[in-house]
């Protein structure tokens, strides 16, 4: 990933626009054909990846991963992952997008009226988690 990354970080400041990793989350059961044995592993393989080549390149990240772990961990009762253990379900896509609305506008997505279909405590709860993930990280 590391060369087409630094290809595509210097294709996108050509065009003046700034690039933003998307740092994304494990497969709920890992990868263990690929030594990630469970969710924990992989996820800090994916963090540790990403991590480096936005240092590497003085870019930003959208630590969507980092706020699904905490999501995991704090709030089991969300379901982020679709039955394939890969893809999200509504849950995780809002939790991804208000990590890039904390991103891209360096505010907090607290109080925001969109909340898709979820209900409003799910997506108070999931605005929490990406506000405190992203305002709360160097």
């Amino acid at each position: 990933m590391y060369p087409a990354g630094r290809e595509l970080v210097q294709m996108i400041r050509d065009i003046g626009a700034t690039p933003i990793f998307f740092v994304t989350w494990a497969h709920r059961d890992g990868s263990p054909e690929n030594g990630m044995t469970n969710y924990e592993s992989m996820q800090a393989q994916i963090n540790y990846g990403y991590v480096e080549i936005a240092q590497e390149l003085n870019a930003q990240i959208a630590p969507v991963g980092a706020a699904w772990q905490t999501a995991v961990n704090q709030y089991p009762d969300l379901i982020l992952w679709q039955e394939d253990g890969s893809h999200p379900t509504e849950q995780g896509t809002y939790l991804a997008g208000c990590i890039f609305y904390a991103v891209i506008f360096h505010e907090s997505p607290n109080g925001l009226t969109y909340r898709a279909d979820l209900s409003r405590e799910n997506a108070r709860i999931i605005q929490s988690i990406a506000s405190s993930t992203v305002l709360n990280i160097p």
